[in-house]
């Protein structure tokens, strides 16, 4: 069944390669197919079904498509991507139509979610330091990475006077997508320089 779903995926990469560099990846006993990460149909069992989407609903209803079931820690879960039929197969443009459609809908859901990220979900942060950016005014990834690790700090330090150089490794850490060890030494020493630069306020108790 393996070799059936290789040979399935390679047709489909054939087929659909105007869509742009189709990647697979193993999943639940089946295969994911995305461009640039986002998922736009899976390869189960040697059959390709496509992620259904509003501009897809009219022929997955008139056609009767069947929808694509996978075992999920032993229970069958059914998934929002419908079967290509060998009539479909058949209509190479038609095909490549409701990949476009299926590709635009994935791309479309994936950013949402990356918008809607929150920023506890950034490496390093936590819900404490989520916190303190929120109350500062720093209320998403965008305004995190469009102010910048010192910028943010100086507004959360504006409320708490202890904050210490941490805050400012897991800050640069979050923007850069890393973990505040992994932060290049020339940037961490970048952000040491800074910190020890700045002016000690009054009753200050951070970790210099």
């Amino acid at each position: 069944m393996k070799k059936i779903s290789y040979e399935r995926i390679y047709k489909s990469q054939e087929y659909l390669s105007p869509l742009g560099e189709i990647h697979h990846r193993a999943l639940f006993g089946g295969y994911t197919l995305a461009v640039n990460e986002a998922v736009f149909a899976m390869v189960s069992d040697g059959e390709l079904y496509l992620r259904a989407c509003e501009q897809s609903a009219q022929y997955c209803v008139k056609q009767s498509s069947s929808f694509l079931t996978l075992l999920k820690r032993g229970r069958p879960v059914l998934l929002n991507y419908y079967r290509v039929d060998d009539g479909l197969w058949q209509d190479r443009e038609r095909l490549l139509q409701l990949s476009s459609f299926a590709l635009e809908a994935a791309r479309q859901e994936r950013s949402l979610r990356h918008q809607r990220r929150r920023l506890k979900d950034l490496p390093n942060l936590t819900f404490q330091i989520e916190v303190l950016l929120c109350e500062a005014g720093v209320t998403s990834e965008t305004m995190l990475r469009a102010l910048g690790a010192e910028e943010c700090w100086l507004k959360i330090r504006a409320r708490n006077k202890n904050l210490g150089i941490r805050v400012l490794f897991a800050l640069a850490g979050a923007i850069e997508g890393t973990h505040e060890a992994a932060l290049p030494t020339v940037r961490r020493r970048e952000l040491t320089e800074w910190f020890n630069a700045l002016p000690v306020l009054p009753g200050n108790h951070s970790d210099r």
